[in-house]
């Protein structure tokens, strides 16, 4: 043994501070459900990726239930181009056709998904990845969007090909897991009910998934901060009716509008709180659910 040094009992009481002060909300997330989205940066590096895993798998260790989705639209990007497949654009918004599908679900559901559950069990964690597919969890259908020829100001359906979003979940194949006391690694693929393979947004889908499991979080890890104000201050927590007032007034702009549209609609399904918080900050899902100040931004109903 290493001879003690006269810091060391300091920051062995620090340490045992910290788990003190955590533990009133460790005691409030006890068995309950917590959904977390993962993607943007923290996903694409290393250090990041491992103190993830261990979060979730402190998380688990520490009597919460986590369940994990996951995106994946960058290594998509990169696997599509080495494919020599060229994605076509509508309206801004690319075309899934078949064989994009194809690389979509080799991608999200085999080498990302099996690449988080690999972390995680690392870390002392026991994962398992799924998809929409698996049991049924997840019926998608078509999406269909429309936008406003310039030219003619007649609206026109803009077809994206094999993209979905979640119709119907079922809940029965994550309780199984969750009930074995393993952590699900869920990939955003899902079945329609007329064969096809549809690739859905990885934050409508857990925000489906957090809907239908009642769950008591949903966390959104994302590439800022959170919400900001016109100042370009952290708004600590909203309510919904909050939201709705900032992007009439325009303070909520831009790509943050149909991230706080999906935490509306997850607060409709019925998550008790949905948190928008940068995953590029390191142990972000501990800050903000074991620690009085938390991370990001909290919504309320």
């Amino acid at each position: 043994m290493n001879a003690a040094t006269p810091q060391d009992p300091i920051d062995a009481i620090s340490q045992a501070r910290l788990i003190s002060a955590a533990l009133p909300y460790m005691l409030a997330y006890d068995q309950k459900i917590v959904v977390v989205k993962y993607g943007g940066h923290a996903m694409g590096d290393g250090d990041l990726a491992r103190a993830f895993a261990r979060d979730i798998t402190l998380l688990e260790t520490s009597g919460v239930k986590p369940v994990v989705v996951h995106g994946g639209g960058p290594q998509i990007g990169e696997m599509l181009d080495r494919l020599g497949i060229k994605s076509e654009f509508r309206g801004g918004l690319r075309v899934t056709d078949k064989r994009t599908v194809e690389v979509v679900e080799m991608v999200l559901a085999g080498s990302i998904n099996k690449e988080i559950v690999m972390a995680i069990n690392a870390e002392g964690g026991k994962a398992v990845g799924l998809s929409g597919k698996d049991g049924n969890m997840v019926f998608a259908e078509k999406v269909t969007k429309t936008m406003k020829d310039p030219d003619s100001n007649i609206e026109k359906v803009i077809d994206l090909g094999f993209v979905g979003e979640p119709k119907t979940v079922n809940r029965a194949v994550i309780d199984m897991v969750l009930g074995a006391e393993l952590i699900p690694v869920i990939a955003p693929v899902a079945p329609g009910r007329d064969g096809h393979t549809y690739n859905v947004n990885a934050d409508t889908f857990a925000g489906a998934i957090a809907g239908a499991l009642n769950a008591s979080r949903l966390l959104f890890l994302t590439d800022v901060p959170g919400v900001l104000d016109k100042q370009g201050n952290l708004i600590k927590e909203l309510t919904v009716a909050e939201v709705h007032a900032l992007i009439a007034d325009g303070t909520i702009s831009g790509g943050m509008i149909p991230k706080v549209e999906t935490c509306v609609e997850a607060i409709g399904r019925g998550v008790q709180g949905v948190v928008i918080l940068s995953g590029k900050t390191p142990h972000a899902v501990l800050l903000e659910l074991f620690t009085d100040h938390g991370a990001g931004t909290l919504i309320r109903p």
